[in-house]
């Protein structure tokens, strides 16, 4: 649990995570994309509407919004598999989205599913096999309408 207390705070830690995504995401880091909250349950991210964001409709690019979907349930998988004794790869293998209302603002993605990405990981090192799981990313707008919804699946795999 320390080590999971220990991701927590370096993911929470705006100047590190700011690093972070200019060393390994820089896309992210560009397009403002930011963590609203954090914890080994959940996770919800902000993609602000700015010009390198926004496509030519005056509305948030769709790359954008996924970019941003991914990170909520990203987090919370790299918080699973940080500093595991045996080291744990993940990929995504499949994504589904759904949009209902044109993005003008910010969004916010909430994934609330971060026990159940523990649970993939756990069993990809208990049964030393690839596990799979499908996770949900809800995307907001300011007055909390459903802008989209998107579905993630992670695979995980013990490193050989």
């Amino acid at each position: 649990m320390a080590t999971k207390n220990k991701f927590l705070s370096l993911a929470n830690s705006t100047f590190k995570f700011k690093l972070f995504l200019l060393a390994k995401l820089p896309a992210a880091f560009f397009s403002g994309i930011r963590i609203k909250h954090l914890s080994s349950e959940g996770a919800t991210t902000v993609v602000p509407f700015k010009w390198l964001t926004q496509n030519p409709f005056r509305s948030t690019y769709f790359a954008s919004l996924a970019m941003a979907a991914e990170m909520s349930t990203g987090i919370l998988a790299l918080n699973s598999i940080y500093k595991k004794k045996l080291a744990v790869s993940m990929l995504i293998t499949k994504m589904e989205a759904n949009y209902f209302k044109k993005a003008v603002g910010n969004t916010y993605f909430t994934c609330t599913q971060g026990v159940d990405i523990a649970n993939a990981v756990q069993q990809a090192i208990d049964e030393d096999r690839s596990t799979t799981v499908t996770i949900k990313s809800t995307g907001r707008n300011e007055a909390d309408e459903m802008v989209a919804l998107f579905l993630f699946t992670w695979s995980f795999k013990v490193k050989s």
